[in-house]
């Protein structure tokens, strides 16, 4: 237990002594960092997301988790008919090798 605490100590110490060091390295006239996504020639779709992102970055989230599993069961679903088509059966169980 002592070494844990032991541990636990160092580790905040040199947390606090390190931390103002990071944080003042840009210097007194940095500004906080801004991330956009360039719409500038986006039209369409690509442009709704992109000023979704810039907007609010919950909605982009929440759109984002939503659309990858539908879009995952409508490629599958694409696949799985494709492959009827060209004959592939994966829904029976059976060994087709002799």
């Amino acid at each position: 237990m002592h070494k844990l605490w032991t541990k636990l100590t160092g580790t905040a110490v040199a947390a606090m002594l390190l931390i103002p060091d990071v944080l003042l390295a840009a210097g007194e006239k940095a500004s906080l960092l801004v991330i956009v996504a360039d719409t500038r020639k986006l039209s369409g779709w690509e442009a709704w997301f992109a000023n979704l992102y810039n907007e609010s970055h919950l909605y982009f989230t929440l759109v984002t988790v939503v659309t990858i599993p539908i879009v995952g069961v409508l490629l599958g679903l694409l696949a799985d008919l494709v492959m009827t088509h060209i004959g592939i059966d994966l829904k029976s169980s059976e060994l087709s090798e002799h």
